[in-house]
């Protein structure tokens, strides 16, 4: 720092007055938050204290503050949220020999904090604990969700791990403990034979707040393989074959336990759909089949069973879901959303459109009705509908449809329910999530706490492990409610007091609860408390979705997934070509790790940081 002018004197002596009543506030907060900091573990103390810190420096504008600091050349502490009292304690060290050389301010001493590189090794000793090592040539790892029944085949765990892939996320709101183990097993096996360590999260479920069911339509199932643009077969469709009364998702047979023990990959299963066209399906691994011709199926189709040349039984097909009937609704309908499981009852219009009686439809989770207030809003399958309530009656909500995408809002069965506004009386541990929990005792790393809002939620969960003795496992706190961003820092310190913790930004359910144009603005705040509790990141929702559904990335999603770099992990979900997408984001994270650490820029060379002569320069 350049010796001071007169005019700069005052300027100085204002600095110096105001950080040290910044480094005042700290001490202040730190001693307040006492008791709290001494219940974390060991390994968050000195976190907790920063954490603390971080919350007091952004507690007040301090804009003011910085611009005055960036006059003299100072740091203006805008990349201090891993070691702020460290970093305002030398900023005011600085400030106060520019004056100590006129006199006229004693020696500042210097804050007994963590520094950066202190800062910077706790969080990639929490992330390792929770993540397992670090990947070979980058520093954020790659999540990625299991799907069944793909992912009960060991060896496909395995190519995803070749592409890249450093650990796998479980979501337990889908199958049931049964395919859960066998994936489980898969990532196991996958980690042997590759000889990594491949940690696994669990997903506990939480409340399910989702559409009741509609009443059963007459259209039959049409299961397709997987074409490119041009028509040509890419892939199988994948057909999960399961045992009565077992849930699953998408193309599914139901067959007898007995037959399902027997089955051997090359068996096959061979029907003509409701078009007399002869197909099959071949069995691929076990509790999976692939259908690589078009059909149209309804229960009641005859399965031959056979194995080469040999027949060895038949069954019925039962089980096959069409496509799903629909509620059409607009802008200004209304909707009922009654406090039950019941079929939907489609409404009645009348020959101008208008709605004589308006439909109804059920929820999940009949606290939610119980809970609404007129006025408050309803979003429905990621915010594509939305709806305000406009009177609570002993039938349910009725719903004022405000919002819809493309104009016609197609309402279906088992669609998710936000309600941003609403004080839920919902419990974040259900039956649900004690059941996933127990199994993650046995089988997992970490699981992930859904719906969580306050940090009695948290509280709650470990109460819950340790009731089941999950006290060695990590904890991943999914922020996905308005609640849970507006508690995080209290939420943040419940959470540390086990080790390790993570954070997911689950930025699909932000997204619709806090509305998507403040999702960029309430990320990086989710980024910033967390890096100032030295927690790892995990970046979600929708990473490269589009590569990994179809093979071919929008330009949108990349830039997405290179903002991804600041996290400390990066989750991908399912889709056909995931593996691709796997490799692809290794290969961006590789490259922006190189520009880009947290909110650093990185000053790596580049090539065209070159000043060339053009061709009439000479």
């Amino acid at each position: 720092m350049t010796p001071p002018t007169r005019d700069d004197l005052a300027e100085l002596l204002q600095l110096h007055g105001d950080l040290a009543t910044l480094r005042t506030q700290l001490s202040r907060a730190e001693r307040r938050a006492e008791s709290a900091l001494a219940e974390l573990d060991l390994r968050y103390r000195a976190s907790g204290a920063n954490l603390v810190h971080y919350v007091t420096l952004r507690h007040a504008d301090r804009r003011g503050l910085q611009n005055r600091l960036l006059r003299f050349g100072l740091s203006t502490l805008g990349r201090s949220e891993s070691h702020v009292a460290q970093a305002v304690g030398a900023v005011a060290q600085r400030v106060a020999e520019a004056l100590r050389a006129r006199g006229m301010a004693k020696r500042v001493a210097p804050a007994q904090a963590p520094d950066w590189q202190t800062a910077s090794d706790d969080l990639h000793a929490n992330t390792r604990a929770l993540l397992g090592p670090q990947p070979q040539g980058r520093h954020v790892a790659i999540l990625v969700t299991l799907a069944w029944p793909a992912a009960a085949d060991a060896a496909w765990v395995q190519r995803l791990v070749h592409a890249g892939a450093d650990c796998f996320r479980l979501n337990a709101a889908h199958d049931d403990p049964e395919q859960w183990r066998s994936m489980a097993a898969a990532v196991r096996a996958a980690g042997e034979r590759t000889g990594k360590q491949l940690a696994i999260l669990v997903d506990l479920p939480g409340p399910k707040l989702r559409t009741g069911p509609l009443a059963s339509g007459p259209k039959p199932a049409h299961w397709r393989p997987e074409r490119d643009a041009c028509g040509n077969i890419t892939g199988p469709c994948r057909v999960a074959l399961v045992r009565p009364g077992q849930p699953t998702r998408g193309p599914h047979v139901v067959l007898p336990p007995a037959m399902l023990q027997q089955l051997r990959p090359g068996d096959r299963l061979q029907f003509r759909d409701l078009r007399d066209k002869k197909r099959e399906l071949r069995i691929s691994a076990a509790g999976c089949a692939e259908l690589w011709r078009g059909a149209f199926l309804a229960d009641g189709i005859d399965l031959l069973w056979r194995r080469g040349d040999d027949h060895l039984g038949t069954a019925t097909l039962r089980g096959v879901i069409g496509r799903r009937p629909a509620i059409s609704l607009r802008t200004g309908d209304r909707l009922l959303l009654r406090g039950d499981e019941d079929p939907a009852d489609p409404g009645v219009r009348s020959a101008t459109g208008a709605w004589v009686s308006p439909p109804a439809i059920g929820c999940s989770e009949p606290q939610i009705v119980r809970d609404l207030a007129k006025g408050e809003r309803v979003m429905v399958d990621d915010g594509h509908l939305e709806a305000v309530v406009e009177r609570i009656g002993p039938e349910g909500a009725l719903l004022h449809v405000v919002r819809t995408q493309g104009g016609v809002f197609k309402l279906r069965g088992d669609a998710g329910i936000n309600v941003p506004d609403t004080r839920l009386q919902v419990p974040a541990i259900g039956p649900a999530d004690l059941q996933a929990l127990q199994f993650a005792v046995q089988h997992a790393d970490m699981v992930g706490l859904s719906f969580v809002r306050t940090a009695a939620d948290v509280h709650n969960l470990h109460a819950a492990m340790d009731a089941c003795g999950g006290g060695r496992l990590g904890v991943v706190l999914k922020i996905e409610t308005r609640p849970a961003f507006a508690h995080l820092p209290s939420v943040l310190l419940a959470a540390m007091r086990r080790h390790p913790v993570g954070v997911m930004i689950a930025r699909g359910d932000l997204a619709v609860e806090l509305g998507f144009e403040r999702l960029a603005e309430v990320q990086e705040e989710i980024l910033w408390f967390s890096e100032a509790a030295h927690l790892p990141v995990i970046w979600a929702t929708q990473v490269l979705d589009t590569l990994a559904r179809t093979g071919q990335p929008s330009r949108a999603e990349v830039t997405d997934a290179a903002m991804a770099v600041r996290a400390e992990c990066v989750m991908l979900n399912k889709g056909d070509h995931i593996a691709e997408a796997v490799a692809t984001l290794g290969r961006i994270l590789h490259k922006m790790e190189q520009h880009q650490y947290k909110k650093r820029q990185l000053y790596r060379q580049l090539s065209a940081a070159t000043l060339r002569r053009g061709p009439r320069e000479g």
